[in-house]
């Protein structure tokens, strides 16, 4: 078995403060045993505008974020999802939302882009979101090789979207790992729901690390970091606060499920 682990955090403005807490995490969260640490989406930066992310964005392959991931994976010896990023494209009025994973040897070993943005109104708290004003959508569904499995990659509104997660499958996805930052009103109504759905309907693990807590810029993020497992059940979370929850991944458990629960094998469309 191998252990895993999703950090929960509550980032605001300052990415060196974001940083150093973050690296505190993964050091308690490597401590416990993880060899696998997913961080939340904005880690390293919940500004005070979208534009914020314009302001700060990274080239691939070069920047504070970037390097401070793959030294994080050094120092922890531990592969690390790295939650989102904000990285430069053509559009100097755009960003894409990134997520970049490092092995234990600071290697860069897969990046997913957001694919679905989050261009919602939530009535109940005048909320309003347009990440499609200054994020370009990614176009690819990425799994990728560890020694704890084949990894899928999805970034918080992903949830919603199975489609995405049967394509994933479709390249082999036995763990999805999820950086997430629900708002606290749709986090209430559906987050638990939808991390156990993609975890039931798809017979593999989900380590789905969140955002929880007030922001500086006034946003409150739900949290509920959790790891689920193949059969739905939730072994691990942390509702509240900062902090990281850890589990072990059961291959064996993975493979028994879906061999005596063969729905994957039953689908017809």
């Amino acid at each position: 078995m191998t252990r895993v682990a999703a950090i929960q955090m509550a980032s605001g403005p300052n990415i060196d403060a974001n940083l150093n807490e973050a690296s505190r995490s993964i050091k308690a969260a490597a401590d416990a045993g993880a060899g696998l640490i997913v961080l939340p989406e904005n880690f390293a930066l919940m500004g005070t505008d979208e534009s914020d992310n314009v302001k700060n964005a990274e080239a691939f392959g070069a920047g504070k974020i970037q390097d401070f991931l793959a030294e994080q994976a050094i120092k922890s010896k531990s592969w690390i999802v790295g939650g989102t990023l904000p990285l430069k494209v053509d559009d100097q009025d755009k960003i894409r939302s990134a997520c970049l994973v490092f092995n234990e040897q600071g290697e860069r070993v897969a990046r997913y882009d957001k694919v679905h943005l989050f261009d919602v109104e939530i009535l109940d708290s005048d909320e309003h979101y347009t990440e499609s004003k200054t994020t370009e959508p990614g176009d690819e569904a990425v799994v990728f090789d560890s020694p704890f499995g084949k990894i899928g990659l999805a970034i918080c509104y992903d949830l919603r979207f199975p489609e995405l997660f049967r394509v994933l499958m479709d390249k082999g996805a036995e763990i999805f790992a999820v950086p997430s930052a629900f708002t606290a009103i749709t986090g209430r109504a559906h987050w638990e729901v939808i991390v156990r759905a993609r975890a039931i309907e798809n017979l593999s693990y989900v380590v789905a690390a969140a955002q929880g807590g007030y922001h500086v810029n006034g946003r409150e993020t739900h949290g509920d970091s959790m790891i689920v497992d193949p059969w739905g059940t939730v072994v691990d979370r942390l509702q509240r606060g900062s902090g990281f929850v850890v589990a072990d991944i059961d291959k064996e458990r993975l493979n028994s499920i879906r061999r005596n629960f063969p729905a994957l094998e039953h689908r017809k469309i």
